[in-house]
């Protein structure tokens, strides 16, 4: 079984009985995802359903996006606040930074029920009992089941804010491919395409889901942003960012592990040496774009946070970020952010074991490709 752009779109309209993807834009991402599939990743049985279910989905959840604005235009006049992101190396805390603030009830985050299935878009009144939420989370423990690894490297749970992947993903620019199966071909050219178009679009998904479910201030993650900041400003100039730092040495082992078990899932291969040479490469590119971004616009936009002092003390690094951000940080914020982090503590969900040398990498390997970035934050952790 190989796979065609023409005939997952065909399913998609199938599927829907809608025929407008918006913007041709995604087009040239679902052609270059196609071909390193069909060539390049070594899918087995299991891969070739998984990732026929993701990218029919992301066709799906376009189509549908485009009929709700066709039937309700004055969607477009919302405006998004903000938004917060919390950016930073793969496995330094974002996902625990962000599920802090995601606590925070000015805030609007993307859940994880929501980002999988955003239309029809969700209502206030209704934003707790969806059925979405209950069936996502059938699709989690049936995870959870299969892989039970998973859970102590990376939980989910439906209402729990999510990375913002699946937004990108729409416009088949996205880093979760990569996460999910072998594609150095489609890496390539991703590193190198224009993203701006991916973010607009991601702005479009966030004013519908706000449309009917405020607040309208966003809270939003995935370190693969670090990648495009010049494309998300130009769609969001108010955005402002809480890095996470932690010591890079520790954080190539953990990701190369996460993915090598996610691969795993979807093809037979054993690329461990190739994947610690990929991921090395991918994210000091990642952090060397991200500071060069950092110098041009200034400091105004952005918050330290270190993995360290996240770990001791998440509510007073959440509430420390928040003054230098300048948002309020009242009684309610700091209630719900503590009872979380009371009930999160590090190491709760079992310990996620990792080495660098399994992946073909050194320590002193790693500090070289980052060295300007370890020489400018506490990255000690």
């Amino acid at each position: 079984m190989t796979f065609s752009a023409d005939e997952l779109e065909a399913g998609a309209r199938a599927a829907t009985g809608l025929g407008d993807f918006g913007s041709s834009y995604y087009r040239e991402g679902l052609e270059r995802t196609v071909e390193s599939l069909n060539i390049e990743a070594g899918l087995n049985e299991m891969g070739r359903v998984i990732q026929h279910a993701t990218i029919s989905n992301a066709l799906i959840q376009r189509l549908r996006i485009e009929d709700t604005y066709k039937r309700h235009p004055e969607i477009d006049d919302e405006v998004v606040g903000g938004p917060v992101f919390v950016i930073g190396l793969p496995r330094t805390g974002t996902t625990a930074l962000s599920q802090l603030v995601a606590n925070d009830p000015q805030f609007r985050s993307l859940r994880t029920w929501e980002s999988q299935a955003c239309t029809p878009p969700p209502e206030a009144t209704t934003q707790h009992t969806d059925p979405r939420i209950a069936q996502c989370g059938e699709g989690i423990a049936m995870m959870d089941e299969m892989f039970p690894r998973m859970r102590s490297m990376n939980s989910s749970e439906p209402e729990a804010p999510t990375e913002c992947q699946d937004l990108m993903g729409m416009s088949f620019r996205t880093f979760h491919f990569d996460g999910v199966v072998r594609v150095p071909g489609y890496l390539s050219w991703l590193l190198t395409c224009d993203m701006r178009e991916t973010y607009t679009y991601h702005r479009r998904v966030l004013k519908l889901l706000q449309w009917h479910c405020p607040p309208t201030l966003w809270h939003l993650r995935t370190p693969v942003h670090m990648f495009s900041l010049d494309a998300l400003v130009d769609a969001y100039p108010n955005a402002k960012f809480l890095w996470s730092h932690r010591d890079p040495t520790k954080v190539l082992a953990s990701v190369c592990s996460l993915i090598q078990y996610v691969r795993s899932w979807s093809s037979d291969r054993d690329d461990a040496a190739e994947l610690g040479a990929e991921q090395l490469a991918c994210w000091s590119l990642a952090v060397q774009r991200a500071m060069e971004f950092r110098r041009r616009v200034g400091d105004d936009r952005f918050v330290d946070v270190s993995f360290a002092a996240l770990q001791t003390d998440s509510v007073a690094t959440v509430e420390n970020g928040y003054r230098e951000l300048g948002l309020p940080f009242g009684d309610a914020a700091r209630g719900r952010v503590a009872a979380w982090a009371d009930s999160h503590q590090p190491g709760s969900r079992g310990e996620h074991g990792y080495d660098l040398a399994d992946y073909g990498l050194t320590a002193e390997q790693v500090r070289e490709s980052f060295r300007d970035y370890l020489a400018t934050y506490d990255a000690s952790a």
